[in-house]
């Protein structure tokens, strides 16, 4: 399985944050994670709230190792709380189960990766990081 590469991970964010300019969203934090939840790039804009990094990898972490994106996490915990936070004690509370914690798969549908976005609202967070993995040629799952 093929991971994300570093060229491909900041055009992810480039083309995120170009996409959030667009919808004048507020500042917002990108970070892309390889296919192990390791960080392979992250930025922020400017105004960002400093506390956003352990957001935006929360919600790419809970992605890549479950292997479910934020909005799927999100109807689970719903369900079964006790069970989401189960899973966040096995991962040492790194996981933030909502919107805009994206699965990245190759054209195979392979996971390689994972993107978090967050700065605004959950749903625009997934809108932008879409809309940034599909700039650098790739399928993303919100």
């Amino acid at each position: 399985m093929a991971d994300i590469n570093q060229r491909k991970a900041r055009t992810i964010i480039r083309k995120t944050m170009e996409r959030a300019r667009e919808m004048e969203l507020r500042p917002i934090s990108v970070v892309v994670l390889d296919a192990g939840g390791h960080v392979i790039a992250f930025e922020r804009e400017d105004d960002s709230a400093p506390g956003r990094f352990g957001i935006a990898q929360g919600k790419a972490y809970g992605a890549v190792m479950l292997g479910m994106a934020g909005r799927a996490q999100m109807e689970r915990a719903e369900q079964q709380a006790y069970f989401m936070a189960a899973l966040n004690g096995v991962y040492g509370g790194q996981v933030v189960p909502v919107p805009g914690g994206l699965l990245v798969r190759d054209k195979k549908g392979a996971i390689i990766g994972a993107v978090g976005v967050t700065g605004d609202t959950s749903d625009n967070d997934a809108e932008v990081g879409l809309a940034g993995i599909a700039g650098a040629g790739l399928e993303g799952e919100a």
